[in-house]
């Protein structure tokens, strides 16, 4: 949990406990020091560094998709704000305090991930960063910040981590006699194309690696700054050893900005699959999630707009709701779309078999029973409609160079 300035003790009120930290932060934002203040451009809002996001669990962070900072699984203390309308009434006129996002330093000894999944394409993959600014609300890495002590909520989308020796690491894990090649799919968990990448270009330095030893990848991503990167790309790809997929959850401008307040627009996406794909570049696009209630009704119009845009293939999964998630989406449905979220929780239960979520391999992305059944079947119709395939990773591992210790690299 996100660590509070001041205790208390164990027995005392949550309602106490929720105005003992109000006060304490509100006088921190009356008497800041010049080491923590931050100063908010006009139409912002207000904010301050040491903000804590549990002090405001029923007000939307413009920006963000978590409502709240829901308790990790692994938390021995569950903290929780009750807000009696004092904090409402202080509020009703403007936005919520912004919280700013913080990247640490992610130490990672390896940075190749291997997976025996069998209802994935692909054994290994690689997340050049931990948490992701885009905030997709249903986003099923989530849960993975509570190992880090954090919340999956606001903090998976405001506590970010980055590995800045993976490009070093890769070539060392490249560079083991044993390792065999195979496509590595960069982004499976946080997109590498989240805001933060401009500047550090993290995803850029590691495309380079895989690049010089000619090995297979593949990325995916709702981020259009994906084009930046054509130029690495392209060549890769036009030897058969490169393909992106881009995830286009909705055309929906506003339901866009809700579910993914920090990914690029639809539009925007959409150029970035023409682009990508005039640059020789195989595209294929996810629909993913479908959330019945909410976007399914945008199947067809989704298929046929990417294949428009130069997608050769396409495929979709049903949301999925793990672990915290399925509390952070209810509460985001509470949130922004209250007179939909009994229909839509309905619905995910329908293809759940009454759950939240199941975990079983081969169901967890496509769910069972009619709903689901007839999702797909309007999926495999706009698509052999268009004439686009199913997601694959054929791609060339016989190129591949492996670098020596020393940087440089030797036949395979």
């Amino acid at each position: 949990m996100t660590s509070a300035r001041v205790t208390w003790a164990p027995r005392i009120s949550l309602e106490c406990s929720y105005f003992v930290l109000y006060f304490e932060h509100m006088r921190n934002i009356i008497e800041p020091t010049s080491d923590h203040i931050e100063t908010a451009q006009p139409g912002e809002g207000w904010s301050h560094p040491d903000f804590n996001p549990d002090l405001l669990p029923a007000l939307r962070q413009k920006g963000r998709g978590a409502v709240s900072n829901i308790d990790g699984r692994y938390e021995r203390h569950i903290h929780q704000a009750v807000d009696d309308g004092w904090m409402t009434s202080l509020m009703e006129d403007q936005d919520a305090p912004r919280i700013r996002t913080t990247l640490g330093i992610d130490g990672a000894r390896s940075v190749i991930t291997k997976n025996q999944s069998p209802d994935v394409p692909f054994d290994r993959s690689i997340n050049p960063y931990r948490g992701c600014e885009h905030g997709c609300i249903y986003c099923f890495a989530r849960p993975t910040h509570a190992y880090l002590g954090l919340s999956p909520g606001l903090d998976f989308e405001t506590k970010l981590f980055w590995k800045p020796d993976a490009p070093a690491l890769l070539r060392k894990q490249l560079a083991v006699k044993s390792y065999m090649p195979a496509p590595i799919v960069i982004g499976t968990s946080t997109d590498p194309y989240q805001p933060v990448e401009r500047e550090k270009q993290l995803t850029r330095s590691i495309i380079k690696v895989l690049g010089d030893c000619h090995h297979p990848f593949s990325i995916i991503t709702k981020g259009a700054l994906v084009t930046r990167d054509i130029d690495l790309i392209a060549p890769m790809a036009a030897k058969n050893r490169a393909s992106v997929a881009v995830s286009v959850t909705s055309l929906d401008h506003r339901l866009s900005n809700l579910l993914e307040p920090r990914a690029s627009a639809p539009h925007r996406r959409l150029d970035a699959i023409r682009k990508l794909a005039d640059a020789g570049i195989p595209v294929t696009v996810l629909c993913a999630p479908i959330i019945p209630g909410l976007n399914d009704m945008e199947i067809e119009n989704l298929v046929a707009a990417v294949r428009d845009a130069g997608a050769t293939s396409v495929s979709h999964i049903v949301v999925r709701l793990p672990l915290e998630i399925a509390d952070l989406f209810e509460e985001w449905l509470e949130a922004n779309y209250p007179d939909r979220k009994a229909k839509v929780m309905s619905l995910i239960r329908q293809m759940r078999d009454g759950e939240r979520y199941q975990s079983e391999f081969g169901t967890r992305m496509r769910g069972t029973g009619p709903i689901a059944d007839l999702i797909a079947r309007r999926f495999d119709a706009a698509r052999k409609k268009h004439g686009m395939t199913g997601r694959s990773l054929n791609l060339d591992c016989s190129g591949f160079v492996r670098p020596n210790a020393n940087g440089q690299m030797s036949l395979f």
